[in-house]
């Protein structure tokens, strides 16, 4: 019976598996299938690198470089501001920090992921937007510096709790041995824990990566949603996200504008699909 019952729970398992890929191959099937009817009027080239998105006017107008760099400015800028943060903190709570304030920190950075994204966007949309517009002395705080902030919070509980648990998982006798040589508890952790727990660490930031190219509410709030080309961080940018958003609900079902916001849903399954796997890589790697 023992037996039976370890084998029903190994098919249920397997079958589970096997159902999440399949739900991921049918949600991308999906995506092509719509997606791909917009390229019957406009080439794929133009569609990726055309500079105008004008998706109502006549003729429409469907060029998403606009929108794919908007999505790269903000995420670049958020990467800049959470990784050293989030690896900082991660060191600092895996190998220095007092036992009762790693338990508050890492209480706290729980909390900090909890708290939802459309939250997150006003209280940026209250506090933040207007502190960059009296800093910068702009017309409007609404910009991808403001994005690259908020969304930098949102990717840190991500890179924080991955790294600290690839650090923990290094085996201290690494550790041990660097301290028996001579080294510093700092010199220990830069030259020996880190390069050990390297590959975690990687996957960290690509799993934060991948956590604030595909946020959609807060983008949306605080960037200002201008679908124009951007030439600098202080000004209006619009996301590939908050433009699926903005617009699904005004298109019509089966017009051109209709299939173009699901063939940007297609650039954006393969920009997420390619960082989870590079991700995971990085995290099986061995050394």
């Amino acid at each position: 019976m023992r037996k039976f019952k370890e084998f029903i729970i190994a098919k249920l398992i397997l079958a589970c598996g096997l159902a999440s890929i399949l739900f991921v191959l049918l949600i991308f099937l999906f995506l092509l299938k719509e997606g791909f009817a917009v390229f019957k009027t406009v080439s794929p080239a133009k569609f990726l690198f055309g500079k105008s998105w004008y998706p109502i006017s006549e003729p429409a107008q469907l060029g998403i470089l606009p929108l794919i760099l908007g999505s790269l400015m903000v995420t670049l800028g958020a990467a800049v501001i959470s990784i050293p943060i989030g690896v900082g903190c991660a060191v600092y709570i895996a190998e220095a920090a007092p036992l009762k304030i790693k338990e508050i920190l890492k209480g706290g950075i729980e909390l900090l992921a909890a708290i939802p994204s459309v939250v997150l966007g006003f209280i940026g949309m209250i506090t933040l937007v207007p502190l960059v517009k009296n800093v910068f002395h702009l017309p409007t705080g609404l910009t991808a510096l403001s994005g690259s902030i908020m969304l930098a919070f949102m990717a840190m509980p991500t890179i924080v709790s991955i790294a600290e648990d690839a650090l923990y998982s290094v085996p201290k006798t690494y550790k041990e041995g660097a301290l028996a040589l001579g080294a510093t508890h700092w010199q220990a952790i830069y030259r020996v824990m880190l390069p050990a727990a390297s590959s975690g660490i990687l996957a960290a930031v690509m799993l934060g990566i991948g956590r604030v190219i595909g946020e959609t509410m807060a983008v949306m709030m605080i960037t200002g949603n201008a679908a124009v080309m951007p030439h600098s961080l202080l000004q209006p940018v619009r996301t590939l996200t908050a433009t699926i958003a903005a617009e699904m609900g005004e298109a019509v079902v089966g017009s051109q504008h209709y299939f173009a916001l699901f063939a940007i849903g297609i650039v954006l399954f393969v920009i997420s699909f390619v960082i989870n796997v590079s991700a995971d890589l990085f995290l099986h790697r061995k050394r």
